[in-house]
């Protein structure tokens, strides 16, 4: 359960990142939550921090008042 949540998210942000939407991201987050999940508690470890980083950053620009 964890693992899916976490490679929605990954999968959300790349999404956003390219700005496009659609299936490559969606793609994208299932791969890497099949292999963060592969690397077992490590591996979960870095999916979680890669996703509250992304969390973090958006929380600060927001707060600045600068556009995600």
């Amino acid at each position: 359960m964890i693992r899916s949540a976490i490679g929605a998210l990954v999968g959300r942000e790349i999404d956003r990142r390219d700005g496009q939407g659609g299936l490559k991201g969606a793609a994208i987050g299932l791969v890497a939550a099949r292999l963060l999940s592969r690397m077992g508690p490590l591996g979960l470890v870095l999916g979680g921090g890669y996703v509250a980083k992304k969390a973090y950053d958006r929380r600060q620009a927001r707060r600045r008042g600068e556009s995600v």
